[in-house]
């Protein structure tokens, strides 16, 4: 009996010992494969991170020799209104979010619904509609630079042709950031493709109970479609607000903040800051603003998303 109590012990030593041999195998050929990322990760966004938080704290100019550690300055210099820009660039940006965010999720999301209807042709739509957001910011830009033009451009000439009202568009301080939003619908195309998976994924079961209960298109959109597409409502508007506050092309080609700094948007301030005027340190706090706004809205929209968001899983 000891013999055999004796082996069996020997035995699940011998299993764990192998078990354990397999497990740090394991562990070692994970880290291994995901070293690329974890790497990448640490030298090019969190290392960056740390650098520019500490860079913030501090005044850092690109030709000065000497950088002195000041703390807290920048900020203070921000929120105590010592910066009249820095107010200005940010009531813009939000100004632009504003009018941006839900343009941009209703225009896609109406498109997706008829680019999601059986009719004949609908790849050759899907592609037009796709095809301007590959296009480069610069040449998009230049382009409706061109169309924009309040003496020369496409879109004035076709008002006035038709007897209706012109707009100074980019060169008006009123119609500089409506008019930037009608540039940025252009590419609008990866959006529409989201809802367009979103929309795929809805069963047909769905529809087909709604037209056995003698509903419309509307109880359809209403009961079926908007409810099962709101996670896909959801992360298309989490990055629109994060790409929207991170404007900075067109800006940057279309009105280098003019006229007037009225489409000086936070982000192109951060830039000219930073690059222009050199003061690294004074910029890197821009950033960090940006940053824990970001995060703030992010936060916000997460939070109130259980109120409005039905996953499929959810139980009514």
């Amino acid at each position: 009996m000891e013999i055999s109590a004796q082996g069996g012990q020997q035995a699940r030593a011998a299993t764990r010992k192998r078990s354990t041999a397999r497990e740090r195998k394991a562990l070692f050929y994970g880290l291994l494969f995901t070293a690329p990322a974890i790497l990448g990760f640490l030298i090019f966004t969190l290392g960056p991170m740390v650098a520019s938080f500490y860079l913030s704290l501090t005044d850092y100019n690109v030709f000065k020799d000497h950088t002195s550690f000041i703390g807290f300055d920048n900020y203070a210099k921000l929120f105590s209104g010592g910066d009249d820009l820095f107010y200005q660039s940010l009531g813009t940006t939000f100004y632009f979010v504003v009018l941006r965010v839900p343009a941009v999720i209703l225009i896609s999301f109406a498109l997706a619904l008829l680019l999601n209807m059986n009719v004949k042709g609908r790849s050759v739509f899907r592609t037009i509609i796709y095809l301007p957001s590959i296009v480069p910011a610069v040449a998009s830009s230049m382009i409706w630079l061109w169309l924009l033009n309040p003496d020369l451009g496409l879109i004035n000439t076709a008002l006035e042709w038709l007897h209706l009202p012109t707009s100074s568009w980019l060169f008006g301080e009123r119609s500089v950031i409506p008019s930037i939003v009608l540039t940025t619908l252009w590419g609008i195309g990866g959006t529409v493709i989201i809802f367009l998976a979103g929309l795929s994924g809805i069963p047909k079961q769905y529809y087909e109970a709604i037209d056995v209960d003698g509903g419309g298109w509307y109880h359809k959109l209403r009961h079926i479609t908007i409810p099962m597409v709101t996670p896909t409502i959801f992360f298309n508007t989490i990055m629109t607000i994060i790409g929207s506050f991170q404007v900075f092309s067109e800006a940057y080609i279309l009105t280098q903040g003019g006229p007037n700094n009225k489409s000086l948007f936070f982000v192109f301030y951060l830039w000219r800051t930073a690059f222009r005027d050199t003061e690294m340190g004074y910029a890197s706090a821009l950033a960090w603003v940006l940053f824990v706004i970001i995060l703030i809205f992010t936060f916000i929209v997460f939070k109130t998303s259980k109120s409005w968001v039905h996953y499929e899983g959810d139980r009514a």
